[in-house]
């Protein structure tokens, strides 16, 4: 069974940070990915999706530190459902991106790096990403 899910696009939102009584880092985004369309007439036309990410640990802590509304991104994840009642007490369902890494596309932000991959908890390890003008390569990881 594969469930995998790879998106750019740029954050909605500033990345929101909590910290779980437990030391849990969680960041919560809003990711816009677009496509181009033609309508019937034959116009192209641009059409929004909008994807809650969520992330943990080191990457929700530099994903925090380094990126703001506006800014690219490439997160690669998994597709998660959850239902709940709201406060009204009806029941919805929530589809969240859990995101395995996180690339920061922007080249201004190419040398902060930024991504990780997901331990048993569903969680994430930050990893530095030298980016292309730096002249490193994955094997410098610090970790």
């Amino acid at each position: 069974m594969v469930n995998k899910v790879t998106l750019i696009g740029n954050l909605g939102a500033d990345p929101e940070v909590r910290t779980t009584q437990g030391g849990t880092v969680i960041g919560n985004l809003r990711l816009a990915t677009t496509t181009r369309r033609k309508d019937r007439d034959g116009n192209w036309t641009d059409h929004t999706d909008w994807h809650r990410v969520t992330c943990f640990g080191n990457m929700a802590e530099n994903v925090s530190k380094y990126q703001k509304k506006g800014n690219r991104l490439y997160v690669d994840g998994r597709i998660s459902y959850s239902k709940y009642t709201d406060r009204d007490g009806n029941e919805r369902w929530s589809t969240d991106i859990i995101a395995n890494e996180i690339k920061f596309l922007d080249r201004r932000d190419a040398n902060l790096g930024g991504g990780g991959a997901s331990d048993n908890n569903g969680g994430g390890q930050a990893a530095y990403n030298p980016g292309p003008t730096s002249g490193g390569s994955d094997d410098d990881i610090p970790f």
